[in-house]
């Protein structure tokens, strides 16, 4: 059940919402919302608050154009803060920093995560015409062919001096790697522990 936001919980009708970057995790901002900021934000998609120096409500990016995105708006248990999963049009910070709090929002590591979920989807409702699907009905031997054979042309691009043809190729192994890995039921986050903890030797 989706938790109601309460706006009444503060006298000044304010809840706090945190704007987190969708593809990289990081958290990008702090604001406050009220009501109509709240309903503004849902219904033309960029993120607004309600400035409380200003004492108006205030579009993040209206004057610079580094507008937040919305992609998904979550409320937490208590109903009384936001967490908005947005996609920044450029740095989020007035001074020109990534964030408020100054780290650099780099990295789309996330995208694996559902790019994974996809290739799921393809393997239990596969469907007419999937490339995919049609990988993973003729078996792991198949898959495997094809990581190799990725593998091989990823080496001889390397060779060269395409950047853009030896990236294509890096994605085609890496996306063929991901269905590997379905087809072993293994997940990627398991690939990543073991990453840890080599790291942490």
């Amino acid at each position: 059940m989706t938790t109601e936001i309460d706006f009444s919980k503060n006298t000044d009708g304010l809840i706090p919402a945190v704007v987190q970057d969708a593809e990289t995790g990081k958290v990008l901002m702090l604001g406050y919302m009220n009501q109509a900021a709240y309903e503004k934000t849902k219904t033309e998609g960029v993120v607004t608050f309600f400035s409380r120096s200003k004492q108006r409500l205030w579009t993040k990016g209206e004057t610079s154009n580094n507008f937040l995105h919305v992609k998904q708006i979550l409320v937490d248990c208590d109903g009384d803060t936001l967490l908005i999963k947005a996609q920044p049009a450029g740095p989020t910070c007035h001074t020109g920093a990534d964030t408020c709090f100054e780290e650099v929002n780099r990295g789309k590591g996330l995208f694996l995560n559902y790019l994974q979920s996809v290739i799921r989807d393809r393997k239990e409702n596969p469907s007419e015409g999937s490339y995919t699907a049609s990988l993973f009905k003729k078996g792991v031997n198949k898959i495997a062919q094809k990581v190799g054979e990725e593998a091989v042309e990823l080496v001889i691009e390397a060779k060269d001096t395409n950047d853009d043809l030896f990236k294509g190729e890096a994605a085609d192994l890496l996306y063929h790697y991901l269905i590997l890995l379905e087809q072993k039921n293994i997940d990627l986050d398991e690939i990543i522990a073991v990453l840890q903890q080599r790291h942490a030797k």
